[in-house]
């Protein structure tokens, strides 16, 4: 029996992200659905991270303060904006993240907020000191239901080449 519940490995086809070699500078990637940001998103994210910020889980204090209400956490936007690319772009073919740089949050998401995620592929190239894998940039921009960026990010990921996989490497 394989490991593919009884049926052939040529019959299955397994969710993957894209290999660096695949990925074409320029192109603009929308991950879609969003993800509505809920209150009980924010305040376990936010205690989670022992984030005791005020800004984020009193609501009292936060309606006095130039919003009006809590914000969700920035980081809880941030990694969300980097998560909803995974599925669409890095599933499985990333090696590491190398890092995160140039990160806004022009306007706040509140409670009951809907992020929405676009990446740009801004550079793509072979890696010259890890065979068989690249490094490509990217710039993920976030925007809430009315279309307003709240947060904007570059991001650079050492990634597989399709070639590396065919070949066996993993």
């Amino acid at each position: 029996m394989s490991d593919f519940g009884g049926q052939d490995a040529q019959d299955v086809i397994v969710q993957r992200g894209l290999y660096f070699d695949e990925l074409v500078v320029g192109a603009v990637y929308a991950h879609r659905p969003g993800r509505t940001l809920t209150e009980a998103d924010n305040v376990l994210f936010t205690t989670l991270t022992m984030n005791t910020q005020a800004l984020h889980l009193d609501a009292a204090w936060s309606a006095e303060q130039p919003f009006g209400q809590r914000l969700v956490n920035s980081m809880l936007t941030l990694a969300t904006l980097v998560g909803q690319s995974v599925s669409q772009l890095t599933q499985g073919t990333i090696v590491a993240q190398l890092g995160l740089t140039d990160v806004a949050f022009p306007k706040p998401l509140f409670h009951g907020d809907t992020l929405y995620a676009q990446t740009e592929i801004t550079a793509v190239r072979p890696s010259s000191s890890r065979p068989g894998q690249g490094i490509v940039s990217m710039a993920q921009t976030g925007r809430n239901q009315h279309g307003d960026v709240v947060v904007t990010a570059t991001r650079s990921v050492l990634m597989w080449s399709s070639t590396a996989q065919q070949d066996g490497a993993s």
